[in-house]
């Protein structure tokens, strides 16, 4: 598993750390039951207290991207996640919603706004939408 992390970012390491695990889950780079580090062998890994790796891991099993058993380890959910919902799709809209309006206060188009986010979608999406 290759996970980038940058320790003199502004964003904390066990954001980052979660970041990169959602992005090989939507990558699909990471597979449903596939089985991740030990939160002490990651840690040791990518050279971090193995506290962060576990709030990291903590996060990630409450949102559901995960499972943590005493005694198979920590694998990617293996019924994948579950289809977004109104809740889901109203946190998606509070969290959009800063991002957007610095990016009005930028003078960022909406035209602009909008191929970027078809572009990033793109990158982290494998899948054709027609497919789906």
């Amino acid at each position: 598993m290759f996970i980038k992390i940058d320790l003199e970012a502004d964003i904390p390491i066990y954001e980052q750390l979660k970041q990169e695990i959602i992005a090989g889950i939507a990558k699909q780079a990471l597979l449903p039951g596939e089985k991740l580090p030990s939160v002490r062998g990651l840690a040791a890994d990518i050279g971090v207290n193995l506290h962060t790796v576990n709030k990291a891991y903590h996060q990630l099993r409450d949102e559901g991207y995960i499972l943590i058993h005493r005694q198979r380890g920590v694998v990617i959910h293996p019924d994948g996640m579950a289809q977004a919902d109104e809740a889901y799709m109203e946190k998606l809209k509070e969290s959009l919603h800063p991002i957007i309006a610095a990016s009005i206060c930028r003078d960022v188009s909406s035209e602009e706004f909008q191929q970027l986010c078809a572009s990033i979608y793109e990158t982290y999406n494998p899948r054709k939408d027609d497919e789906q």
